[in-house]
């Protein structure tokens, strides 16, 4: 047990010295920008059974699309080295504590009001982006990770972010509707458990949420919608787009073909300096908002119009993805991570669906 934990330990050094961040001085020297501090959801808050830091994910209550307008992609990417190296830091302490090596990290990915603003792509390729940080440079630090309040759009989620995780994550990943008391004091003692999944852990003023250690302690919110004052004018995600032209007194119609009923469409869009109509048509019907779900099949249009202007093009950049249902491989693969069951009992049980 200490030959492998003191080869991990190494190997995990050799990594990060490699990166081109100093995260050997990150806990010293680095300080998250305000917004990230204030609206990245999830903290620390205890330790599982074996010792192992546990560390809590609100997803469902994370902006992502609000973060990366309001950041830059290598303040993400530090964050996330920092959430690694205080992790790192705590195993030292608990080591010294319990007289024995500890490492390893359990968390709690709580999905609790993760709607389809959550399938915007640019968005979770971020998300991953940054999961797979902690893979490549902190190989087997994930130990345990437990997803509860899993909604009905998680074969979409997971099938986006399928690509991205290794078999050897597969085999770490436990699911979990809201029954899933159980699964969390099988790996965590009640008194580090948060009292609103069924421990007894509690902020100082009773709080079972325990706002103080997972999310932000000067609102007591965790998380929330990132106001636009934070957003900059040149944000990363912009590289993602493609780009087109509206002639003036015109419109632009782009194509999209869905041929599985429950498709979601995402987009996402801006124009250079000048307003541009938009909305999604099927038929006659229109929608603006970022997300639709398909009830039908057929053709889809992202339509830019600019009949208005007569004087003006307009230029606008966009990003688009038809998500189609779960196929039998990936219904397959999610199965395999369900506790006690599978997706189909699962879903059924469903008190609260965020559609």
């Amino acid at each position: 047990m200490h030959i492998i934990n003191i080869t991990f330990l190494f190997f995990s050094i050799e990594h990060r010295i490699q990166t081109k961040i100093r995260v050997n001085t990150l806990l010293q020297e680095y300080k998250p920008p305000e917004v990230l501090r204030k609206y990245l959801t999830g903290g620390f808050c205890g330790h599982a059974i074996d010792g192992s830091p546990l560390r809590v994910e609100l997803f469902g209550k994370l902006d992502i699309k609000g973060l990366m307008f309001s950041t830059k992609k290598s303040d993400l990417e530090k964050t996330k080295l920092l959430q690694c190296e205080s992790t790192i830091k705590d195993w030292a302490d608990q080591s010294q504590k319990l007289g024995r090596p500890v490492d390893g990290l359990t968390v709690i990915f709580d999905m609790a009001d993760t709607g389809t603003s959550m399938l915007w792509v640019p968005g979770m390729q971020m998300y991953l982006h940054l999961v797979k940080i902690l893979e490549d440079n902190y190989p087997e630090m994930m130990r345990r990770l437990l997803v509860i309040n899993a909604p009905r759009i998680f074969p979409l989620l997971y099938k986006i972010a399928r690509p991205l995780i290794s078999d050897e994550m597969k085999q770490k990943i436990h699911v979990k509707g809201d029954d899933y008391k159980d699964l969390l004091l099988r790996y965590i003692d009640p008194d580090n458990l948060p009292a609103c999944y069924g421990g007894k852990l509690t902020d100082p003023d009773g709080n079972p949420k325990c706002v103080t250690m997972v999310s932000t302690p000067t609102k007591n919110l965790p998380g929330g919608t990132v106001p636009e004052k934070y957003y900059l004018q040149n944000s990363d995600n912009i590289s993602q787009m493609q780009s087109a032209t509206v002639p003036r007194g015109d419109k632009l119609y782009l194509e999209y073909r869905v041929d599985k009923p429950g498709s979601v469409i995402s987009w996402e869009f801006q124009s250079e300096d000048h307003d541009v109509g938009f909305g999604l048509l099927y038929e006659e019907k229109m929608k603006k908002d970022g997300v639709h779900t398909c009830e039908k099949t057929g053709k889809y249009f992202l339509c830019f119009d600019n009949s208005f202007s007569w004087t003006r093009s307009k230029k606008i950049r966009y990003v688009c993805e038809v998500i189609a249902p779960d196929d039998t491989l990936i219904s397959e693969e999610i199965n395999k991570l369900i506790e006690d069951g599978d997706w189909e009992t699962l879903s059924e049980r469903f008190e609260t669906t965020h559609l």
